[in-house]
């Protein structure tokens, strides 16, 4: 399956849908496979201690896994995240944006999955994961056709 979006008309789609995104997410690379996005990391990221906030790193996982299911499904705005799994692994950088590389790993007519690996940007060493499940609207029902 293509995409039904490039990035700039996805980022355009995300902005009208989802304002606060634009504030704080970019979508760096776009395919098929995937997207690469960043949380433009600010004060209200950080937790004490100068380090960015676990549901800050939640909300990057999150926002990527839907923006890749919206490249591809197009313009159905009511798919919704069903579960979670994170793992923490390193403390993340509070002075730098994180980069999330997320992955498609499968798109059903109900259900699709994703892996999103987070870094702390110019590092290698990542400091969280999460898998991701959405359920998608049944096609022609008016959840579907929201978007």
């Amino acid at each position: 399956m293509s995409l039904k979006m490039n990035k700039e008309e996805l980022a355009e789609y995300l902005a009208e849908i989802f304002p606060q995104v634009r504030e704080d997410f970019a979508i760096d690379a776009l395919s098929e496979d995937g997207v690469t996005m960043r949380l433009l990391t600010a004060e209200r990221h950080l937790r004490p201690g100068g380090t960015v906030s676990g549901p800050s790193m939640f909300a990057l996982a999150d926002v990527s896994v839907y923006a890749i299911v919206l490249a591809r499904l197009g313009r159905q705005a009511l798919a919704v995240t069903t579960n979670c799994s994170m793992d923490f692994m390193r403390k993340p950088r509070g002075d730098v944006p994180m980069i999330a590389q997320c992955r498609l790993l499968k798109l059903g007519r109900s259900l699709a999955v994703g892996d999103v690996l987070i870094l702390s940007e110019g590092s290698d060493a990542p400091v969280a994961r999460a898998t991701m499940t959405y359920s998608i609207p049944p096609v022609g029902s008016a959840a579907a056709q929201a978007g």
